[in-house]
């Protein structure tokens, strides 16, 4: 028999009645029933009951064990009666009457409480992160996200696709994020950076004949953190195919997608085709490119209703501005005017002036329109919105008005709020979809310059003619995005494999071609040696497993984070190094003050 343990706290059952066992593991609690003591042991893979009779041998022991030490348990598996069986735990028909006990290591005062798992400061649990993990939420959700990536590289593996590993080390390259920076003690002034992502590398697969390319791959970006973003690292499932086009990609990644989602998704739906919806649809409808679909609100333009009409505010705006126009945001069971103020209330507080509203009452069989709105308004023009935006009595609807680009990301906020208020959401799904046709470029209010939407490196819709005789702004791109309940969990394209394309669609943007070639020189040169037409896609593991484990933070599914200010509080990271460290990479600090 193992020194320490002949089962696991998880393997006992009514089969195993009458055995002599041994178990090693963590004291979850103790429990005093009139001098009968409860211990529940705990490990990796579940928990089991010790009884402790004060006959026994190993009551004085057990009677000094304390929450969160190690102890080795020898005893019989006995039956539980039946009004002490526990269902809810895989060994809950057993408890082991313990003939001895060893305490293994003892645990100093708690920091941090594991059993129960009280809400406890972010700071102390990251700190004491190898107890916060013990945790059964946390522990669980860990373990799930080692199964989820096992099932993405099973599916991706038998859709015939193979894992490569890319460089950790690589050259600094503009990607849309600040590079980790790595300096180099070999060549004194030169740095390395730790990949924003396997972009390039991934292409020059396809370029060296490799065809189907994946990897579980680790990205490195300095940005700021946010729920949905951890600081410094993150993981993605990396993709890249040569000789396709969208729907060749899209046909690979989205069985595996479902087949994640259906297998881990604990019962929710999963739609059988993801819907495919282009992005200046998504702006106008949903006001986000990554819109939760589970909300059936949709947003209507319904400019004509207001053009010349009573309410001057918005007729003045439209008349004085020919991009200017009025949003709708339905909201049906809004109908009440304390609700249309909470509202209004909350969108002063989002910075806004207020939110203009309009909520329809049914009085003997009547349907009249309410609010100052609706009274400048009119009662015709009214009842033309109603029946435009198909509105019943007790709705309500919501206005937007100006340049869209200006107002779009607060209408799309408000319809979030909408759905989540009237609780309109349907958590009983996972709402995938296809997110295509994003703009190539953007405008660049700030710095006054036209630059990349999306990816650099995707190609134009129209190739290098629409780059020489389009609009820029006006110019889409073979990229796409999946989105899921308001995420997006991954994002792809078809890749430019030309080099005057890459070249045009780079100077467009203000790059030279000098510029282009010092910066991907690598990818530039292999352009120029038979490159096979590609597309790929990323999606983001940390966001799929946090929503496939219904945490609300990426710190909830991830082993060791930092905290929001990109901190490791449990390692110490980031720390001072000594100077001769310095050195030996040919760096010296400036002098300044301490932060």
């Amino acid at each position: 028999m193992n020194a320490y343990r002949s089962h696991n706290c998880g393997a006992l059952r009514k089969a195993d009645i009458g055995k002599k066992v041994r178990l090693s593991g963590w004291v979850n609690r103790v429990r005093d029933h009139g001098g009968l003591l409860f211990i529940d042991l705990r490990d990796h893979y579940g928990l089991t009951q010790i009884i402790v009779n004060p006959s026994s041998a190993a009551f004085a022991t057990a009677n000094i064990v304390r929450s969160e030490w190690v102890i080795r348990v020898e005893g019989e598996v006995k039956a539980r009666s039946g009004e002490t069986i526990n269902p809810a735990l895989p060994t809950g028909e057993v408890e082991i009457f313990a003939g001895n006990i060893d305490i293994l290591s003892r645990a100093e005062e708690l920091p941090l409480p594991v059993f129960g798992e009280p809400d406890y400061p972010e700071d102390i649990r990251l700190k004491y992160r190898f107890l916060d993990l013990r945790r059964e939420t946390l522990h669980k959700n860990i373990v799930r996200r080692t199964q989820i990536i096992a099932a993405i590289r099973r599916l991706m593996t038998t859709s015939g696709f193979t894992e490569y590993s890319t460089p950790i080390l690589t050259a600094s390259s503009p990607e849309g994020a600040r590079d980790f920076l790595v300096p180099s003690r070999l060549h004194a002034g030169r740095f390395y950076a730790l990949p924003q992502a396997p972009q390039q590398y991934k292409q020059l697969l396809m370029m060296s004949g490799f065809d189907r390319y994946f990897q579980i791959a680790p990205c490195f970006r300095d940005e700021d953190p946010r729920a949905d973003r951890l600081p410094g690292e993150f993981y993605q499932l990396d993709v890249e195919m040569s000789f396709v086009e969208q729907e060749d990609v899209f046909a690979a990644i989205e069985p595996v997608m479902r087949a994640v989602f259906k297998e881990f998704g604990e019962g929710k739906a999963v739609p059988e085709q993801f819907p495919r919806i282009p992005y200046d649809e998504a702006m106008r409808k949903y006001g986000s490119d990554k819109p939760d679909l589970r909300n059936p609100i949709m947003m209507e333009n319904v400019s004509a209703q207001f053009r010349d009409s009573g309410f001057k505010v918005f007729a003045n705006i439209l008349a004085a501005d020919k991009q200017a126009e009025i949003w709708a945001i339905p909201a049906k069971g809004g109908g009440s005017r304390a609700f249309c103020d909470r509202m209004n209330a909350w969108a002063q507080k989002e910075g806004q002036p207020g939110l203009g509203y309009i909520f329809w009452r049914e009085e003997e069989g009547v349907l009249s329109g309410v609010g100052p709105l609706a009274k400048n308004l009119g009662a015709e023009r009214t009842e033309n919105l109603r029946r435009q935006l198909q509105l019943a009595g007790n709705d309500a609807c919501f206005f937007c008005a100006g340049r869209p680009q200006k107002f779009v990301a607060f209408a799309g906020a408000a319809r979030n709020k909408l759905g989540e208020e009237l609780g309109l959401i349907d958590e009983s799904r996972f709402a995938l979809a296809w997110i295509v046709d994003f703009p190539f470029y953007e405008w660049n209010e700030e710095e006054k310059r036209i630059e990349f939407s999306h990816n650099p490196f995707s190609m134009p819709q129209g190739g290098i003619e629409a780059l020489e005789t389009s609009e820029p702004l006006a110019i889409k791109a073979w990229q796409y995005d999946i989105v899921c309940n308001g995420f997006e969990i991954a994002s792809g394209g078809i890749r430019n494999h030309l080099p005057e394309t890459m070249v045009k669609a780079f100077a467009i943007a203000g790059l030279s071609r000098t510029i282009v070639e010092e910066r991907f020189g690598g990818l530039y040169r292999a352009f120029h040696y038979g490159a096979p037409p590609h597309g790929g896609v990323a999606a983001g593991i940390d966001r799929i497993v946090m929503l496939l484990t219904g945490a609300r933070n990426l710190r909830e599914i991830s082993l060791f984070p930092m905290n929001q200010q990109a901190a490791d509080l449990l390692m110490g990271a980031p720390s001072e190094v000594n100077a001769a460290q310095l050195r030996d990479l040919h760096i010296r600090l400036m002098p300044g003050e301490k932060k």
